[in-house]
């Protein structure tokens, strides 16, 4: 739904980018992660996954007004990306490489699944969920749902434990989105007289 609004409007306002830039590092971690271990699930969903949001960003970028913080932002993921691939394959012996990478994509998937949480305290200051995505919140839910009951099924902690935490942010989302309404944020306009 933000990429629709992003083209509906040709404009990115009240979208965050945080979130995309996070789950973008996060697709391209798991894509090495799932290439190391050969497990074809984690490559096919997060080869797509790192699509889509590398779109996204291409089109946030297209219509921010504002193009040079938010290139910085990428090239400061590009640089992140690269130094962790060459961390991974230069300096980190082959017996040891899986679980090293595991703990990385770990901390890769807490912070995209925490970065919305910088959204919550603007949501109980202003009482409205205008800023949150209920799209995503839901997306989020399943996501991070399906790749904990996947982990949990390979007994792959590195999967199951950083994706637990998507399913407890989802769940305040949720109980913000019940607690402010979104009729709360229609602007209310009186009957004629």
């Amino acid at each position: 739904s933000d990429l629709r609004q992003m083209l509906a409007t040709k404009s990115v306002e009240n979208i965050q980018f945080l979130p995309f830039l996070t789950t973008d590092a996060n697709n391209l971690s798991w894509l090495g992660y799932g290439c190391l271990k050969g497990d074809g699930t984690v490559i096919t969903v997060n080869a797509i996954g790192a699509a889509l949001q590398t779109l996204y960003i291409l089109v946030y970028i297209y219509y921010s007004p504002a193009k040079r913080p938010v290139l910085l932002q990428v090239l400061l993921l590009l640089a992140v990306v690269v130094t962790g691939c060459g961390y991974f394959t230069v300096l980190v012996d082959a017996g040891t490489r899986l679980a090293h990478l595991g703990l990385f994509c770990s901390v890769f998937t807490i912070s995209m699944y925490l970065s919305p949480l910088a959204d919550l305290a603007k949501v109980v200051r202003s009482k409205s969920t205008r800023c949150l995505s209920f799209p995503l919140t839901v997306t989020t839910l399943v996501a991070s749902s399906s790749w904990t009951l996947y982990g949990l099924q390979l007994h792959d902690l590195y999967i199951t434990v950083p994706n637990v935490p998507g399913i407890i942010t989802s769940l305040v989302r949720f109980w913000l989105f019940q607690w402010y309404r979104r009729e709360q944020d229609k602007p209310y306009s009186p009957l004629p007289a």
